[in-house]
């Protein structure tokens, strides 16, 4: 187990920012972690990797306990913080072998790191350009590429693309992707649900300092209820009696549709479509709808004792 976390509180005064947060990242997995502002994903990031104390329980990241042994835990982790940490008068190049030296690896060793770096980031191109001069998602990828200098076993992203256009919000994603898929540990926190759901293998939703609901995104969809069929007809005219043939649909006059949950999407798709056939009303369109994780989000946030998913 990459990131073990059990019984974990962290109080500020009266404040209790984490009350009991329990969670488990396996290696070589991408973890997202949500929650709405306060819940705790920054605090809980911090002491994951030894920014912070906390008041209660354990807490173990490869393999190293956070308060016993914190040297250990740094040594074998990379942080990317929310707000990039890069020099703007110095070029790429020169900033990656700044940190190098900073973890002394050595000037040779240093400079070595950070042309794999630039090269794996896409970035080789631009290494000698001032940093003032990089786009926001390219700064991003230089922020990155910095957390890795030491190769950490565990990478921790907190909230890595707030701030970026679609662009370099994309070129951020591609590089968490790189980095999973050669064995890393990511463990990230997001304000982006879509993020979440493209990027994740797991997904915890923190809420009121504790883990709310955990599993993969279509566990988690699962909870706020089943797929649904959504039929746009051509004629809005026969839209009561498209209604009065399809199992408990929802109506709306508006946008002439109307939609019903199914278990078997595709079972559910033909037989709709036979049915209308049948009875001689066409569809504009016809759609299978998922649940998303904004309602997962909305529906969960809005309560608490959630259980845990198993998928």
């Amino acid at each position: 187990m990459a990131i073990f976390v059990e019984g974990v509180h962290k109080r500020y005064g009266d404040k209790h920012a984490l009350t009991g947060l329990d969670l488990e990242v396996a290696r070589g997995t991408v973890q997202a972690v949500l929650g709405p502002n306060g819940a705790g994903k920054t605090t809980a990031v911090r002491i994951m990797s030894t920014l912070l104390r906390p008041d209660e329980g354990v807490v173990r990241v490869a393999g190293h306990d956070v308060r016993k042994d914190a040297a250990a835990v740094r040594s074998r982790i990379g942080l990317l913080g929310q707000h990039a940490a890069l020099d703007e008068e110095l070029d790429g190049r020169q900033n990656l072998e700044m940190f190098g030296r900073l973890y002394h690896l050595g000037a040779r060793r240093a400079g070595q790191r950070a042309d794999e770096l630039l090269a794996r980031f896409g970035l080789a191109d631009t290494g000698r350009k001032p940093v003032k001069q990089y786009s926001g998602g390219m700064r991003r990828r230089l922020d990155l590429a910095a957390s890795l200098i030491t190769d950490p076993q565990v990478l921790f992203l907190d909230e890595p693309t707030t701030g970026l256009d679609p662009r370099g919000r994309a070129e951020v994603w591609s590089a968490v992707r790189s980095l999973a898929g050669g064995g890393t540990t990511v463990l990230l926190t997001t304000q982006y649900l879509e993020e979440a759901d493209r990027l994740a293998d797991r997904i915890a939703l923190i809420d009121e300092g504790r883990v709310a609901a955990e599993g993969t995104a279509d566990a988690l969809k699962s909870l706020v209820g089943a797929d649904r069929i959504v039929v746009v007809l051509r004629d809005p005219a026969r839209l009561a009696e498209a209604a009065a043939l399809l199992p408990d649909p929802s109506v709306d006059t508006d946008a002439a549709t109307l939609g019903f949950p199914v278990t078997d999407r595709m079972e559910g798709l033909a037989l709709t479509l036979r049915t209308l056939e049948a009875a001689g009303i066409e569809a504009a369109d016809l759609a299978i709808r998922r649940p998303t994780l904004d309602e997962v989000f909305l529906q969960l946030t809005d309560r608490t004792g959630a259980p845990e998913v198993a998928a």
